[in-house]
């Protein structure tokens, strides 16, 4: 696959997906299939959904085309993420069970590890269910960080972009193709999502973009040494790890229930320090390209795995810790007050 190749494919990507999101949102409003007003969402009108589709066509179609099945494994883990983004466009419908859902992304997460794909964390049998377990839980990391206009469309277009760059550097070009796609599909998307979003993606979206990183991700680490697999996994999915940290310990202490939506996210939390909603956008791009990078710089031996990885742990830790110092939960006499600072929609 030459570099030729990998241009077209990719801007091919993000064209389709631009073009497709205006359409698919017009479609959606004469369906009245919309995310209403009400609660912690900030938005004021009736937005939109089916976004997310654009982004997994804009994502699929090239890539399939330019591919077909000359890689099995990267097959596995888009057939398997076109089923997880269709349990997203179910649950955009009409809300699923939360057992539902973990159900379907298990059995979807389980047929791209029996297709190869296992991060070698302990060199054990543990490394199977280690490595379902994490796409899961990166999965839903991800639909919970699509809670603010543009935020997660900003994010993957930086994160798919960089983590390709590692792909290619593995000598892994199919799924880097399919990565530098999803990056360009997701610009496409976020020409219309930037705040003020006139479409949302939706659970389609997100977690479609969820299951794309977490599996390619575990998909680079797979043969690799252990040293190198927790630098490997974090670092890519370093924002939604920390925000989903951010949220279950807040909510741990504050008594509240862990899967309850909320405007408790780093996000939100930003927010509250001042930012305007695409500066705080651009903030979490930006931290996602710094630890982007830094997995790139590992992949190509300019940054040994054990600072990689020593740095990773280190500072997701502290922000998790730091943002808790933000007070997000109103208190009895405040909660009149609090509904006029909403800023999120999860």
């Amino acid at each position: 696959m030459n570099g030729a190749t990998v241009v077209i494919v990719s801007a091919t990507g993000g064209l389709l997906a631009a073009g497709a999101t205006p359409l698919l949102g017009r479609l959606a409003l004469r369906w009245d299939f919309t995310d209403r007003p009400g609660g912690y969402k900030a938005h004021e009108r009736p937005i939109p959904y089916l976004g997310g589709v654009a982004v997994m066509l804009g994502t699929v179609i090239p890539a399939a085309a330019a591919l077909g099945l000359t890689d099995l494994r990267t097959t596995a883990i888009m057939i398997a993420a076109v089923a997880v983004a269709l349990l997203g466009l179910i649950d955009d419908l009409s809300s699923l069970s939360p057992f539902t859902r973990l159900a379907v992304e298990t059995v979807a997460a389980g047929g791209v590890v029996l297709g190869g794909v296992q991060a070698p964390l302990t060199g054990s049998w543990l490394d199977t269910p280690f490595t379902l377990l994490w796409i899961v839980v990166i999965t839903n990391s991800f639909n919970l960080l699509d809670n603010m206009d543009g935020a997660l469309g900003a994010i993957t277009t930086v994160s798919a972009a960089f983590l390709a760059g590692t792909a290619f550097v593995y000598a892994h070009p199919a799924i880097g193709l399919v990565l530098l796609t999803l990056s360009l599909a997701s610009l496409g998307f976020l020409l219309h999502n930037w705040a003020p979003a006139k479409v949302f993606m939706g659970d389609t979206g997100s977690l479609f973009i969820g299951f794309v990183l977490a599996c390619s991700a575990a998909l680079l680490m797979t043969g690799q040494g252990s040293g190198t697999v927790v630098a490997g996994l974090l670092l890519p999915t370093f924002i939604a790890t920390v925000d989903t940290g951010v949220v279950f310990l807040s909510r741990k202490r504050a008594g509240r229930p862990l899967l309850q939506g909320g405007t408790d996210h780093v996000s939100h939390r930003i927010r509250r320090l001042g930012l305007s909603t695409r500066l705080t956008a651009l903030t979490l791009a930006a931290v996602a390209a710094v630890t982007g990078a830094l997995s790139l710089m590992t992949a190509l031996g300019w940054v040994s795995p054990i600072i990689a990885t020593i740095a990773a742990i280190g500072t997701a830790l502290i922000l998790i810790g730091l943002p808790q110092k933000v007070h997000v939960y109103p208190s009895g006499r405040s909660k009149a007050h609090a509904t006029n600072i909403r800023e999120g929609r999860r």
